[in-house]
């Protein structure tokens, strides 16, 4: 039997965050627009229509209304774990579907197109969500999404650390692990997407004092949301703490007008459904020339 993957994040407290974000969401969305655009942007270079599309972790509905506005696809449903979260794509006149833990509970080849946008990072089973993705396609359906991936607010783990290490001697994770392009480019291929393609778009946002970073994060519904465990006690942060935490931040990460820097790794991720119809590699030793053929042919001429 396989062991179960090790629960890092709390699925409650990840839509806790979300519940209590959803009110202002929209003063602190511009990373979600901005990927939901490219998300279109990215679409509109397959030429074919997608009758069916479910929206997979969809906040208040930003990208799904920009798809149900799309002239290449057909019935949008937005699924979200955050309650709060939904009302807002309903109030967009959406259909909406709600996720409870990590079994996402969708028909083997249901729709067309799944989607999702800066929400798939928080799963603990990602190789279990990717393939229950797979299944929900349609045979020769299209799976196209991204998260936040390794080196993201790489600036404010660094100086978490420090000044953690420095005022206690020790450190606790503060900021999510998260996977890199290699990793999430393996697990496309070993959860049995056909024809892969995975990049990475680096974002960086500029802050007049860290502290405005921490309230953009919250505002998203990003903050941290470990799974708490004897080994692993949730510790909050202290003031002193965060005093030092932008103190180093500033000392390291600021441009010569002052302001400082946040990086935001996104990584997209594209793949389809296996499909009698799509090319496939040869076989290995099924070639009928061989390349030693081909360049005494070559030399020939």
């Amino acid at each position: 039997m396989t062991a179960s993957p090790p629960k890092l994040f709390d699925a409650g407290q990840v839509r806790m965050h979300r519940d209590r974000a959803a009110q202002s969401f929209q003063d602190y969305d511009f990373l979600k627009r901005r990927e939901s655009s490219q998300l279109i942007d990215r679409l509109e270079d397959v030429s074919r229509d997608f009758a069916r599309v479910l929206d997979l972790g969809s906040h208040d509905g930003t990208a799904a209304a920009m798809l149900a506005a799309h002239k290449q696809v057909g019935l949008v449903e937005a699924a979200e774990s955050s309650a709060a979260m939904r009302a807002l794509v309903e109030a967009k006149g959406l259909k909406t579907r709600a996720i409870e833990g990590e079994t996402l509970g969708l028909a083997d080849a249901g729709y067309d197109l799944i989607t999702s946008v800066l929400s798939l990072h928080w799963t603990n089973d990602l190789p279990g969500a990717l393939i229950q993705i797979r299944q929900a396609l349609k045979p020769d359906g299209l799976f196209l999404g991204c998260l936040f991936g390794a080196g993201t607010l790489a600036e404010l783990r660094t100086s978490l650390l420090e000044a953690e290490t420095e005022l206690t001697g020790g450190a606790t994770p503060r900021i999510s692990p998260l996977p890199g392009l290699q990793d999430m480019a393996g697990l496309m291929q070993r959860t049995g997407f056909a024809l892969p393609v995975v990049d990475t778009e680096p974002v960086t946002v500029r802050y007049g004092h860290p502290f405005k970073l921490l309230a953009d994060l919250k505002g998203m519904g990003e903050q941290a949301a470990f799974a708490v465990s004897d080994k692993m006690p949730r510790k909050p942060l202290s003031r002193r703490l965060l005093a030092r935490m932008a103190e180093i931040y500033a000392e390291r990460f600021a441009d010569p007008d002052g302001r400082v820097r946040a990086s935001f790794n996104v990584i997209w991720l594209s793949g389809w459904a296996p499909h009698d119809s799509q090319p496939k590699p040869l076989r290995p030793g099924s070639a009928k020339h061989s390349l030693a053929d081909a360049v005494k042919r070559a030399g020939g001429d």
